[in-house]
């Protein structure tokens, strides 16, 4: 295996230092700058045939035209962002390298790859789409392949509307006038998992202002959302119980098929009678 120096400018943050961590266990020397710390932009491009970008989603495109032009034909520019529109047009127009928009679809807290999600949204070369794919799989990563336009279209659903919703929740209960406390000793085990979120939310509200409002197709799905509140409120404040069952019951689309279903009460059942 070919070892060569990898740099992550913003590899002082959590998720840079998450990657150089998984870098450096994988062999690859590791070098990472902060915004007071480590090697200077030309230096990192001299030196690594791979540099990624993970400083936060405002600063990304001005990093980016300032490391791109650096970058040599033969190396790989990647960006940790996640949006992949704007961070894949300011690579491909500020740099000759080869580029790849990279979103990890998950926390720093976790403690490894397996299992997780990982956008990859290669934009130009082939030398490098390999070796990143093997590494990433080869610890259990599952990736998914994507142009940078419907990348930002999913993460709307996945990360603005989830968020959006969940900032909604705390806005309401704040409203209430409810201790935390309380709604603790209230609270099921799906609720404490939405106040998990909703102190995350709070605790980073750069990240997740970025995440809502930073993605342009966040304003159609709010109109969409809006008109499914008022729908839901008309037959809340009707006390229509049978039009709203129907209404939850019409959402097929998001049930399991029933073959899949039997299956698993069957071999309950036989637990049980065992």
């Amino acid at each position: 295996m070919e070892i060569f120096s990898i740099g992550i400018i913003g590899g002082t943050g959590s998720m840079g230092k998450w990657f150089a961590s998984f870098f450096q266990r994988e062999g690859y020397p590791v070098e990472v700058s902060g915004r007071r710390i480590g090697p200077d932009a030309r230096q990192m491009a001299e030196r690594c045939p791979v540099v990624m970008v993970g400083v936060p989603m405002e600063a990304t495109e001005e990093v980016i035209r300032m490391v791109g032009p650096l970058m040599k034909r033969d190396s790989l520019l990647m960006d940790l962002t996640s949006l992949k529109v704007a961070p894949v047009r300011a690579m491909l127009e500020s740099s000759i390298s080869e580029i790849i928009g990279l979103h990890p679809l998950f926390g720093p807290r976790v403690a490894s790859l397996r299992g997780q999600n990982i956008a990859l949204c290669p934009a130009r070369g082939e030398r490098w789409l390999p070796w990143l794919k093997a590494i990433l799989e080869s610890n259990g990563a599952i990736l998914v392949e994507t142009a940078p336009e419907e990348h930002d279209k999913m993460m709307a659903l996945v990360q603005a509307l989830n968020h959006f919703n969940t900032l909604m929740l705390g806005l309401t209960l704040e409203g209430q006038g409810v201790s935390i406390e309380e709604l603790q000793r209230f609270s099921t085990p799906l609720f404490r998992g939405r106040l998990d979120h909703l102190e995350r939310i709070i605790s980073h509200p750069d990240l997740y202002a970025g995440l809502i409002a930073g993605n342009p197709r966040t304003g159609n799905l709010l109109s969409l959302y809006e008109r499914n509140l008022a729908e839901l409120q008309g037959l809340i404040r009707q006390g229509d119980i049978n039009a709203l069952k129907e209404r939850i019951a019409g959402m097929t689309s998001f049930q399991k098929p029933e073959n899949n279903k039997k299956p698993i009460i069957r071999k309950r059942n036989l637990e049980k009678r065992n």
